[in-house]
Parts: C-alpha cells; structure tokens; sequence
C-alpha cells in the first residue's frame, strides 16, 4: 500500500469506528517481529503500550520492523513504517509527519497517550536513522 492509497481509505470512511476498524486491521498485517527483538533495547521509550521498533539497512534504505501488544497502536505502527521504511536518511529526517496525521485526523481522534506513543515512534524512526549502521 502506499501513502496515498492510506489517505484515500481514510477519506472514505465516514466515521471513527470504521477508522479505528480499519487502523486495527493494518496492524493485522505487520510482518512477523521476533521474539527474541521484543526487549528493552529495542522498546520505544513514551509508549503507553510495548512497542518495539529495529531498523535494518539495506543499502541507502533503511527499513524498520515494529510491534506492538495493543491492537489500536500495531494498527499505528503499521502507519508509521508506511511512512518512514523503506526511505533514505536523508528523507527520514525530511518527514514532518504533522501534515500527514491532521490530514488522517490522527491528530484529533487519538487518546493524549496513543499521540504521545505515535510521536515518540517517529523520535526513535528518527534516532536510529541517524545511527551510523541501523540494526536490531
């Protein structure tokens, strides 16, 4: 799926229950995070919930695999590697995702801890591009 095809599935739903719903089912399809990577060094400090975030380098791009123990926040997560996997370091630390979460509505129909845990993902996307070599 890509950034805009997220937008339009968010447009077309009329109201937040499908929202969520819809939030719910994106973390459904996260790819498998191992076990043995759900550890404190590699949990996401400012997270109500566990979350759990690596990056892996692949060439110029880095990518990231993520988890989570609450439904609503793996939907989130699954948000959040849309945006940044994938990217260079350079267009990671290029990302204002403000636009992108008011345009979602994120920024008005989340709970003050699940905006607080979305935007400390986007911290440590950020933290950890900068890292000289990425990995779990």
């Amino acid at each position: 799926m890509t950034l805009d095809e997220l937008i339009d599935n968010f447009a077309f739903l009329d109201d937040w229950n499908e929202r969520y719903r819809y939030i719910i089912e994106l973390g459904r399809d996260l790819p498998a995070f191992d076990d043995a990577l759900k550890n404190d060094i590699n949990r996401v400090q400012g997270c109500v919930s566990q979350v759990w975030l690596v990056a892996r380098q692949e060439g110029e791009r880095i990518h990231f695999l993520a988890d989570s123990d609450a439904h609503i926040v793996r939907g989130l997560v699954a948000i959040v590697r849309l945006i940044f996997s994938g990217k260079t370091r350079q267009e990671i630390q290029g990302i204002d995702v403000q636009p992108l979460f008011a345009k979602l509505g994120l920024d008005q129909h989340l709970s003050p801890s699940r905006s607080n845990g979305l935007h400390a993902m986007v911290r440590r996307i950020h933290s950890l591009a900068l890292e000289p070599s990425p990995h779990g």
